[in-house]
C-alpha cells in the first residue's frame, strides 16, 4: 500500500484506523477485492485557509479541510469540519466512512426493492 504523502503517521488517527478496518475486511470481499486499493485513496481533499479579523484587529489564519472519499456511484457527501482540534486526518476518515455507509445503505434498500418486486414504495413504507 503506498502512503500518502499527506497523512499523518500517527497510527493513533483517525485516517489510520479506517486503514486498518479495510485491511481487516479486505479478505472477505471476494469478487470485490480489486477495489481494495481504490478505497484506501480518497479521490479529492482540499485545504482551505481562513483569514479573520479579531475584535482586537488582528488578522488571525484558520484552516479548513472538504475531503470526498469516493465519487464512483454519483455525488458524494465528503467530510467538512472548522475546528482548531480537526485535522485532515480526521475529515479524510469521516467521508470514507461515509462512503461505506452509504454503500451499505444503498445495498438495503435494492435488497428490500427485491423482497417486495410488486409493492409500491409507499406500501413498503407502511
Amino acid at each position: 500500500m503506498d502512503k500518502l504523502s499527506y497523512a499523518s503517521d500517527s497510527s493513533t488517527s483517525a485516517w489510520n484506523t479506517y486503514l486498518q478496518q479495510i485491511e481487516r475486511v479486505a479478505p472477505y470481499l471476494g469478487e470485490l477485492s480489486p477495489w481494495v486499493d481504490t478505497l484506501r485513496h480518497p479521490k479529492r481533499a482540499l485545504i482551505v485557509d481562513i483569514p479573520v479579523q479579531m475584535d482586537d484587529g488582528t488578522i488571525r489564519h484558520f484552516e479548513g479541510y472538504r475531503v470526498q472519499h469516493n465519487l464512483s456511484r454519483g455525488p458524494g457527501k465528503g467530510g467538512v469540519r472548522y475546528h482548531p482540534d480537526v485535522d485532515l486526518n480526521e475529515v479524510m476518515a469521516l467521508s470514507a466512512w461515509m462512503t461505506i455507509k452509504m454503500c451499505r445503505a444503498e445495498s438495503a434498500v435494492r435488497r428490500r426493492q427485491r423482497r417486495h418486486p410488486r409493492r409500491s414504495v409507499l406500501a413498503v413504507g407502511r
